[in-house]
């Protein structure tokens, strides 16, 4: 039997035709949606969500193309965040919840992003984990230091090879960044490693569409949203490793031209925070949840 959140209930929710989430949820009190990052799958929430259920109802679903959930063939926006995002809306108001939190990390994050953009009236508070939003990612990469995002250029390219290649391969290339993305390998026990990489082997399409979209559609959707000076109206949470000096940008000032509501922190840990460092993202949490 696969790990999952102890006491939670597990269901398939659907939230658009032919799309159902794998969806935990736990607890009972205001909504709070948490969105998972790559190569993972909702379990990488396990002990922030077991805290917060103690006074939330949380939704922990996975995204469409990955874990348990349905994957949908590349159409050109199947993987947009933009579509990605009305999955989440959907998916909270499938659950009675009209209006919600909403917490992302890596790719939940660039989700959470979009949907805080596109629906405002619905994202109450937002909070993202270790990522920069898409436009900016690709702005900031540039030069030797770039080479640690090899992985985004490999997954932009048309349909075909990296599919072929990650494919060939799948554990090793999943397996590589669980390893060297993260500092404490106790923080991911091998049950639940073995989890995460049996669901991404079994999603190489879909995670590649997934990040396709980004070096696409989503970048178009963000430059949109630049032009128009649109911005995230509720208040916005940020933590990230202090990774920004590397690539020679300010990441606090990248995300406040996005955000005017903003709490921006770094956290000593690896990129694989909600598991590493689960005291200090309950916290954060916590506390943009009382703002």
């Amino acid at each position: 039997m696969q790990p999952g959140i102890s006491g939670f209930d597990y269901r398939q929710v659907s939230v658009a035709e032919g799309v159902r989430l794998n969806t935990a949820v736990g607890g009972s009190g205001p909504a709070v949606v948490l969105l998972h990052g790559f190569p993972q799958t909702h379990l990488m929430w396990r002990h922030v969500a077991a805290d917060l259920a103690a006074d939330h109802t949380v939704i922990c679903p996975d995204l469409r193309g990955y874990g348990d959930s349905d994957k949908p063939a590349e159409d050109g926006g199947a993987y947009a965040k933009r579509t990605m995002a009305a999955d989440v809306v959907a998916l909270a108001r499938a659950l009675g919840h009209d209006r919600f939190a909403l917490a992302g990390h890596d790719r939940g994050a660039l989700v959470a992003v979009r949907a805080g953009l596109d629906h405002p009236q619905a994202v109450t508070r937002l909070a993202a984990l270790d990522v920069l939003p898409t436009l900016d990612m690709w702005e900031a990469l540039h030069g030797r230091a770039g080479a640690v995002g090899f992985h985004l250029y490999l997954m932009a390219q048309p349909p075909g090879l990296p599919e072929e290649l990650i494919g060939a391969a799948p554990d090793a290339f999943f397996g590589h960044f669980l390893q060297v993305w993260g500092r404490d390998p106790a923080a991911i026990p091998p049950e639940v490693r073995e989890t995460y990489l049996a669901k991404s082997r079994a999603a190489v399409a879909s995670i590649v569409a997934d990040y396709r979209a980004s070096a696409g559609i989503d970048v178009e959707h963000d430059e949109a949203d630049r032009r128009a000076g649109n911005r995230l109206a509720m208040p916005v949470a940020v933590l990230q490793q202090d990774w920004g000096a590397a690539l020679g940008y300010d990441a606090a000032a990248l995300w406040r031209a996005w955000a005017g509501d903003l709490r921006h922190s770094t956290v000593d840990c690896g990129h694989f925070m909600a598991e590493e460092a689960p005291t200090q993202v309950v916290g954060a949490l916590r506390e943009l949840l009382s703002s």
